[in-house]
């Protein structure tokens, strides 16, 4: 399933993510020599719609068409197939992004490739590991780290001030990896954004120079933990309008990031129905009253939370969540 080179495919430069599928085959590892040795893993399309990382990656790779890498780079390219139709997945696939070394996913072709990568980069003394997503709704840039290490920090605070740290779900790139190098998720915002790209390209130009990553605590970040993860259970209908079981507001959507009250309003219900959300913890422990309560056909904060990821698309909250909550904390 999966094809490892040494040397870049043709026409990978100028290609459109849609045409991965036809240039590549398959979910592609790919190794490039650099000055020294130890590899900056990046990794793309684990979400077939999220195309700034592939697109970040041209433009980086670009820069050293007739001049050395400063480093050594090995590119993970993930879901051809789901970007050939700018999907996150396809329906019969598993998420590209909950399949990695730690999974709860029972054991499949593609759990084997992604314990396969892992190990390759393990015995490759990878320098440091960067995943490049992007938000389906509206979100600031951002970078996500699982486990709360002065050298992983480091890393994601060179992509700016907003740090987000969480545990749940399992089975993602970057927690695999933070087993033995730096590891960081970059949220690059929407796709098709251009400085998405921009930012995307200029830090992994920026850690390509760097030697060494710090091993203090940076003191310039704001940094949340993620703490609860918010779904619609699939027998309820959900949209924006009055006629879904749960109606959802676009003005959350501009709320990410935000704290809201308590009290606040966080959907509204069908008169009469037996709908509702469910908020799971980061062992999958059910906690939605802890959260949420309803109010005259309201679903209602009972405590002050900030928003990541919420988003009105039905598509996406149906293969992934509705959001995460979150809470503001300090280390170092």
């Amino acid at each position: 399933m999966l094809h490892e080179t040494d040397t870049l495919p043709n026409g990978l430069l100028e290609a459109d993510a849609t045409e991965l599928k036809r240039i590549l085959g398959s979910p592609t590892l790919i190794h490039l020599p650099g000055e020294k040795r130890e590899p900056l893993f990046i990794c793309t399309l684990l979400h077939g719609n999220e195309t700034t990382g592939f697109y970040a990656i041209q433009r980086l790779l670009k820069q050293y068409q007739n001049k050395p890498l400063p480093r050594a780079v090995s590119i993970f390219i993930g879901n051809v197939d789901a970007a050939a139709v700018a999907q996150r997945r396809l329906d019969q696939q598993p998420d590209y992004n909950r399949i990695w070394p730690g999974t709860h996913h029972d054991d499949c072709a593609e759990t084997d490739m992604m314990k396969t990568i892992a190990n390759i980069m393990y015995k490759r003394k990878t320098f440091a590991s960067i995943d490049i997503h992007n938000n389906t709704g509206l979100n600031p840039h951002y970078a996500c780290v699982n486990i709360l290490n002065p050298h992983c920090i480091q890393l994601a605070g060179m992509f700016g001030t907003t740090v987000v740290y969480f545990t749940s779900p399992k089975g993602v790139q970057s927690a695999a990896f933070s087993d033995f190098c730096p590891a960081v998720v970059l949220e690059c915002g929407q796709s098709g954004q251009a400085d998405g790209v921009t930012h995307s390209t200029r830090y992994l130009q920026a850690v390509l120079n760097t030697d060494k990553l710090p091993s203090e605590h940076p003191s310039h970040i704001n940094l949340f933990h993620t703490v609860a993860r918010v779904t619609v259970p699939e027998i309820f209908s959900l949209g924006t309008d009055n006629n879904a079981d749960i109606h959802l507001s676009y003005d959350l959507e501009n709320m990410n990031f935000e704290q809201l009250g308590t009290g606040s309003i966080f959907a509204g219900l069908k008169p009469e129905s037996e709908a509702h959300l469910v908020v799971t913890n980061e062992s999958s422990e059910d906690i939605t009253s802890e959260f949420f309560e309803i109010a005259d056909s309201k679903i209602v904060l009972r405590k002050n939370a900030t928003l990541s990821m919420y988003t009105t698309n039905e598509r996406a909250i149906r293969q992934d969540c509705l959001c995460y909550l979150m809470e503001q904390i300090h280390v170092g």
